[in-house]
C-alpha cells in the first residue's frame, strides 16, 4: 500500500532536471545574444532563436512553479527554489531584452568592448549552468559550488568595468558628432549590463541555496 502511494507522489527530484533544462537554453540563449553581436549576418536568426528560447524557457519556468503547488516535499526551501527559476528565467529575458535593442536600433556595428561584455554573458552563465547540475547534492558540492559563484561574481565586476570603459570611449569617439549613435550605443551597453547582473543574481541565489543547506 505504501509503494502505491508512493508511486502516485510526485518526484521531488523532478526539480533538478527541470532545473537543468532550463540552465542549458540559458547558454544556447547566451550564445546566441554573442552571434548577434559577433556581426557575420547573424542577427535575423539569431533574434528569432532567442525568442524561440525564451519562450521555451518561460515554458520550464512554469513547469517548475506548478510542481511547488503540487508536491508536498521539495528538495530546497520553496521560496528558494521559485526565486532560483525565476531569477534564471529573468537573465534568459535579459538576453530577449538586449537582442530586442539591438534589432530596435539597427545596430550592425558593435564595440570591442560589447563583444568583450558578451562573452562575459556566456561564460557566466556556462558556469551558472555547471553550478545547477551540482544543486542535486548541495552537501557534497558545496565548495565547487562556492568557487563557481565567486568566478561569476568576478567576471561581473569585470563586465562592469568593461561597461565603463566601453561608454568613455563611445563618447570619446562620437563628441562633436551623432548624438544618436550615442545614445543607440550607451542603450546596448545598458543591457549588456544589465543581462551580466542577471547572471550574478543566479549566482547569489545559489549561494544562498549553500549556506541554508550546509
Amino acid at each position: 500500500m505504501l509503494q502505491w502511494f508512493q508511486r502516485l507522489m510526485p518526484r521531488q527530484d523532478a526539480f533538478f532536471p527541470a532545473f537543468e533544462r532550463h540552465a542549458a537554453v540559458m547558454v544556447k540563449t547566451a550564445v546566441a545574444l554573442r552571434e548577434m553581436i559577433g556581426g557575420g549576418g547573424q542577427l535575423n536568426p539569431r533574434f528569432q532563436e532567442i525568442l524561440d528560447l525564451e519562450h521555451e524557457a518561460d515554458g520550464i519556468a512554469r513547469e517548475v512553479l506548478l510542481g511547488l503547488r503540487t508536491m508536498f516535499i521539495t528538495p530546497f526551501d520553496r521560496a528558494d527554489i521559485q526565486s532560483l527559476i525565476t531569477s534564471m528565467d529573468d537573465s534568459v529575458d535579459q538576453c530577449k531584452a538586449t537582442a530586442k535593442a539591438i534589432m530596435l536600433f539597427e545596430i550592425t556595428n558593435f564595440e570591442p568592448d560589447m563583444r568583450k561584455m558578451a562573452d562575459a554573458v556566456v561564460d557566466c552563465s556556462e558556469l551558472a549552468q555547471r553550478a545547477v547540475a551540482l544543486l542535486s547534492d548541495v552537501a557534497k558540492n558545496a565548495a565547487a559550488l562556492n568557487e563557481i559563484c565567486l568566478q561569476i561574481t568576478h567576471i561581473e565586476g569585470n563586465a562592469d568595468d568593461t561597461y565603463d570603459r566601453g561608454l568613455e570611449l563611445l563618447y570619446q569617439r562620437v563628441k562633436g558628432g551623432d548624438a544618436l549613435e550615442f545614445i543607440r550605443g550607451s542603450e546596448i551597453y545598458k543591457h549588456l549590463e544589465d543581462t551580466v547582473d542577471s547572471l550574478d543574481d543566479v549566482a547569489d541565489e545559489i549561494q544562498g541555496i549553500v549556506i541554508e543547506h550546509v
